[in-house]
């Protein structure tokens, strides 16, 4: 039994979020004069926050067998979130198979659903280890934007 999900549609419902803004939330790219400051710029309150990067790329890693490393972009979000997913393929509509062998679950999601997912798998992570208050914002703010996003479903089947 496979416990793989495959959509093939938008989300029709997803739960909503207690810390969700009662506007859209906008996600905007980081240009690439700005990359060497995303990390510091926003996680420099944070313990040990050198280590977020090469973090996330584990868990691409882990839950990704087609992962081979390459470029990510950075995204700020208009509720002060941020994140990174890696960066689209030659075919812009390819999907990353992930699985996530802690729960069984797994899907194709695109590079921003895949991006976030391991986004908030370490940002959880990270949280948890530091118990610092400022990265468990960090984790709901990219949180209310997974849920409003079309793969909200394909995230949260990863990330549950």
């Amino acid at each position: 039994m496979s416990n793989t999900l495959n959509l093939t549609s938008t989300v029709i419902e997803c739960p909503t979020s207690p810390h969700a803004d009662e506007e859209h939330i906008v996600c905007t790219p980081v240009p690439d004069e700005q990359r060497v400051v995303f990390w510091p710029k926003h996680f420099s309150s944070i313990p040990q926050w050198i280590i977020l990067e090469p973090t996330v790329f584990a868990w691409m890693d882990r839950f990704c067998t087609d992962y081979r490393g390459g470029i990510w972009n950075f995204y700020t979000l208009s509720n002060g979130g941020v994140f990174m997913a890696p960066e689209a393929h030659e075919d812009a509509d390819e999907k990353w198979s992930m699985f996530n062998s802690m729960n069984g679950n797994g899907g194709e999601l695109s590079s921003e659903a895949a991006g976030i997912a391991v986004c908030l798998i370490a940002y959880s992570h990270h949280a948890c280890r530091t118990e610092c208050d400022a990265m468990t914002e960090h984790y709901y703010r990219l949180r209310d934007y997974a849920l409003s996003h079309a793969e909200c479903n394909a995230i949260m089947h990863i990330i549950d």
